[in-house]
């Protein structure tokens, strides 16, 4: 049997990808409500990218406990271009009016962006340990499932911690064997090591730096959303029933690294 050459087309399943959005609303003329296609495509691109950052980070977590600085450095500066372009697309979706959205708001129904199930993954890469999360979703359910795993597995805070032990750097053992389904909590003890890293380990302090750009650019793309979604519903209650912009002001200014900032004024 001949096999049929690879073209643009079927390496990237175009077919399936460019057929995948399918607006719900329908306006006076007939036709779906033109910013509805911006809309899906926005959030079908934020999944996209969601999905890199899930590969890219855990192989961030690998290289790490490989001791392998300069792929590290090397990821998470991709890593850190991806949040750039996040927070763009932003912009994109704040050329869509507060009535324009209205135009097809309730065909959403009970879908939500609390919902995105790769979202929570991430956070929880992260070091987010929010027992609500998988309770978003049903019981038995892949999603549920992957965020559970992720819940359940070392973040990348602990890869670091990792990485900084085996570099001989006296991290207590309690630290190190943490239970990895609690969240992170501020260390004093931690924060020494991190201080004599940074005066006396030049390659690991440039990853804890890569750490804090990481840190600052999610907290960054929280704060855009936060922005974007009052603009669009003020402080009504989101899609599905959601607390909208008012669940959303609570997850600002809270950084997945608390050490690395901590240590800020001893630097």
């Amino acid at each position: 049997m001949t096999r049929r050459a690879v073209t643009y087309t079927s390496y990237l399943g175009l077919d399936q990808l460019l057929s995948a959005q399918k607006p719900l609303s329908v306006g006076e003329d007939g036709r779906p409500e033109h910013d509805e296609l911006l809309f899906i495509v926005i959030h079908q691109v934020y999944e996209l990218w969601f999905k890199q950052l899930i590969h890219e980070l855990t192989e961030v977590q690998r290289t790490l406990e490989a001791g392998d600085t300069d792929r590290t450095l090397h990821l998470l500066n991709r890593v850190l271009k991806i949040l750039k372009t996040l927070v763009a697309q932003i912009d994109v979706l704040e050329t869509m009016t507060p009535l324009q959205f209205t135009s097809f708001r309730d065909r959403l129904e009970s879908a939500s962006g609390f919902q995105s199930a790769q979202f929570r993954e991430l956070e929880a890469v992260l070091g987010r340990r929010d027992p609500a999360a998988p309770r978003g979703h049903p019981e038995d359910s892949p999603d549920r499932a992957r965020i559970e795993a992720a819940q359940g597995r070392r973040s990348l805070w602990g890869s670091f911690l990792a990485y900084l032990a085996a570099r001989g750097h006296a991290l207590a053992d309690d630290v190190l064997a943490r239970d990895v389904t609690l969240p992170i909590e501020p260390d004093a003890r931690v924060q020494d090591i991190l201080v004599d890293v940074y005066r006396g380990d030049a390659d690991a302090a440039l990853v804890a730096e890569r750490l804090v750009d990481l840190d600052e650019g999610f907290q960054e793309w929280r704060y855009r959303h936060v922005k974007m979604v009052e603009r669009t519903i003020g402080t009504r209650q989101g899609t599905g029933g959601s607390a909208g912009v008012e669940y959303l002001r609570t997850t600002l200014f809270q950084p997945s690294f608390p050490d690395l900032w901590a240590i800020r004024t001893r630097l």
